[in-house]
């Protein structure tokens, strides 16, 4: 008597005798899980491509570490902690940066860019060369060589990659004093811009320099440092990292992660994550109604069976499981076959890249192991209960007339 229960739910789930409406209503029950668990799955699948996508976009902004002065924007003691990077066996390679505001201006056209300066070891840490779509990366044998973000380039019209045509950046000069000429004001310096590379929300109005350049608009000597961007043999060793250079370095710097120098921009991405989960958590949950109706209008149809099994001895027990059963069977098919499609659709779009968000940019979709735990957990979890709930089936309801 065991696998009594079960064995009816079978039946009324699979067979094809009995009530149309039955029927009708238990399948029904079925498709709306399954298109709201697919629903669910594509898009969590799609907010962890656009996490891929997003960390694809700043890699060229953060390094796997970041080191900075606490005691102002110069790193002092330079070389003993460049000896300590040298000597860690996880550090792969590191690069001195110089980053300020500067002002650009070329014939008569001016926009306010950043200015980052970078040493000839800034590619093994970031390989923004490997980005550049036109013209080429600088040769490092002058020092106002420059490659410049694709949009900021466009604005003011600037050649690239030729000796005919500069460019003037301003850097304006700190102090006291009384100014008297415009050499008081600002350092200036022309450049000549060598390649161009594409921008995004977080590398707009870049331009990438020989960190020479930016040590001459600041007046600073030579082999000075703003930052150190360290590259990791193994980035997922980064925390532990910091926490042994912290220990070398002592209080005069601080380190950042990846991640913490975007802690703004991930907390964003992840609280959308959420609200969005938690919004189709709610469909499913709303979905889980018509799993309620079909199992009510299985006890209503039902009803007259039930009741010649209660007086043959079977248990009220092993009806109400008989009921639950039957509910469980839908969530399992509509959750199996939810995820079905969902991967289905989801492999359309990595293979077509069929929709787009905006023009020539495909929505992004990544499958992960994760995802599927996460969508099947939470339909399991709605679905178990409410069949739980609505297979609590009283005697009297079956044996009054």
């Amino acid at each position: 008597m065991k696998n009594i229960a079960f064995y009816i739910a079978s039946r009324y789930l699979l067979s094809k005798k009995g009530s149309t409406a039955v029927t009708f209503i238990t399948w029904l029950a079925v498709g709306a899980m399954t298109v709201a668990v697919a629903a669910m799955f594509v898009i969590i699948s799609v907010f962890s491509g656009l996490e891929v996508f997003n960390q694809n976009l700043i890699s060229n902004l953060h390094a796997d570490l970041t080191l900075k002065s606490t005691s102002g924007k110069t790193i002092s003691d330079l070389k003993k902690i460049k000896g300590i990077l040298k000597n860690n066996k996880e550090i792969l390679h590191f690069s001195r940066v110089i980053e300020e505001k500067v002002y650009v201006n070329y014939n008569g056209k001016g926009d306010i860019a950043y200015l980052r300066g970078v040493d000839s070891a800034y590619t093994k840490v970031n390989p923004i060369d490997t980005t550049i779509f036109y013209g080429k990366y600088p040769s490092f044998q002058y020092s106002n060589e420059v490659i410049m973000e694709n949009s900021l380039d466009n604005r003011l019209s600037i050649p690239v990659d030729t000796i005919q045509d500069f460019a003037t950046v301003f850097m304006p000069k700190s102090g006291t004093g009384i100014i008297n000429k415009e050499e008081d004001i600002y350092n200036k310096k022309n450049i000549m811009v060598t390649g161009v590379f594409p921008g995004n929300d977080q590398l707009n109005n870049f331009i990438i320099s020989p960190i020479e350049l930016s040590e001459e608009l600041l007046q600073l000597p030579g082999n000075s440092a703003y930052q150190i961007v360290i590259k990791l043999k193994n980035p997922e060793n980064a925390d532990q990292v910091k926490k042994d250079l912290l220990k070398s370095l002592g209080k005069n710097v601080e380190i950042k992660t990846k991640q913490e120098e975007n802690a703004a921009f991930w907390k964003m991405i992840n609280t959308e994550k959420l609200f969005i989960y938690l919004i189709f958590a709610l469909v499913i949950f709303i979905t889980t109604f018509n799993l309620a109706g079909a199992i009510i209008i299985l006890q209503l149809d039902k009803k007259e069976q039930a009741k010649s099994l209660i007086s043959l001895g079977f248990p009220l027990s092993h009806l109400r499981k008989t009921y639950f059963y039957t509910g469980l069977l839908i969530v399992v098919s509509g959750v199996i076959s939810g995820l079905i499609l969902g991967s289905v659709l989801c492999l359309f779009q990595q293979y077509t890249e069929f929709f787009k968000a905006v023009e020539n940019v495909p929505f992004p979709v990544r499958i992960v192991a994760e995802n599927y735990l996460i969508v099947a957990a939470t339909a399991s979890l709605f679905g178990i209960s409410i069949s739980w709930f609505f297979s609590k089936i009283s005697k009297d309801y079956i044996i009054k007339s």
